[in-house]
């Protein structure tokens, strides 16, 4: 079996290098044309942050506001809606996953239910039209329809795991920042601010050095000033966030907010349990380092070295013996 065997609809190398090379210059126009945009994050979640405070002076002032606003993705919203998948018991779930990976509009969960809906027959439709019509691979007449229902699974699978990703990415770059946060929310307590200036404060200062953090705690003073219960923002927190030193900190902020505890002394006790757990971190991973360099040692570094070491000898001796002989 040759190479051009392996191509499909009769392309050759040539062909390949063509279209990969078409494909590069693609992609290099598309990120200068992206640069050239200038959007970035701090304008990104400056017009997020904004986007939902409309969203909570709608849901104040009554449901009008907030249906004029659902318009983004009306074929989306109108397919999802008709099938009743906002309503579903998973919806909620959904929601709550998406906010966790930073995506907390109502059109994201849309898009999300759209694309659950979609993707799956999408996939399995490609790879039949790819294997009964175009031929393109010499499949058994039994693994046709198994690699359709391969790709039906990895389609309806597909967006779960890619928000699992970003939500383990999200909640490891907070995680790191959280130490580093809790240090100026203790300087603004210090300082006489109040619990909604000390969040916004802190979010100014972190904008660029931990925007995802940043973002959290400008919601979270948003929220404080906006919703009735200052308790539901702060546990609106915690839920966007699933991490430990969160919820330590929420439960911390409530009994100051409760009992009007001193909240700088609790939060420089936090800080200091944090900048440990993070440093034990660091240290653990130092510690599995040369477990895991044993492996790669052994098959790429060690069968060289011994190429080198031994191989001259052993022509030698090859050399030798066949004089001999």
């Amino acid at each position: 079996m040759t190479i051009e065997d392996l191509i499909p609809f009769g392309l050759n190398p040539e062909d390949i290098i063509v279209i990969m090379a078409g494909c590069s210059a693609f992609l290099t126009l598309a990120a200068i044309w992206a640069g050239l945009l200038n959007q970035t994050p701090a304008t990104r979640r400056i017009k997020e942050i904004a986007e939902r405070r409309d969203a909570l002076r709608a849901g104040i002032l009554g449901p009008r506001q907030r249906r004029e606003r659902l318009q983004p993705t009306p074929t989306m919203r109108q397919v999802v809606t008709k099938l009743n998948l906002l309503r579903h018991e998973q919806a909620e779930k959904y929601a709550q996953k998406l906010a966790q990976a930073g995506w907390r509009s109502k059109d994201a969960l849309v898009r999300f239910l759209f694309l659950k809906l979609v993707v799956p027959p999408v996939f399995g439709i490609f790879v039949l039209v790819m294997v009964y019509g175009f031929d393109a691979y010499d499949l058994e007449p039994m693994a046709k329809p198994m690699a359709a229902m391969i790709a039906v699974m990895i389609g309806f699978y597909g967006p779960d795991i890619l928000v699992k990703n970003m939500v383990s990415k999200r909640a490891e770059k907070i995680r790191k920042s959280l130490p580093d946060a809790m240090d100026l929310m203790v300087i603004c307590a210090e300082a006489g601010l109040s619990l909604d200036a000390t969040l916004k404060r802190v979010s100014d200062e972190m904008a660029v050095a931990a925007p995802e953090i940043s973002d959290e705690l400008a919601l979270t003073a948003l929220e404080l000033g906006f919703l009735p219960e200052r308790r539901k923002a702060l546990e609106n927190l915690a839920a966007r966030i699933d991490l430990p030193g969160v919820r330590g900190l929420v439960t911390t902020l409530l009994q100051a907010e409760k009992y009007g505890t001193p909240l700088a002394n609790s939060l420089r006790v936090l800080s200091s349990e944090f900048r440990e757990e993070r440093m034990m971190k660091a240290e653990e991973k130092a510690a599995r380092l040369p477990a895991l360099l044993t492996v790669p040692m052994i098959i790429f570094i060690l069968p060289p070295l011994f190429v080198v070491l031994i191989g001259p000898a052993v022509i030698r001796a090859i050399d030798g013996f066949s004089g001999v002989m």
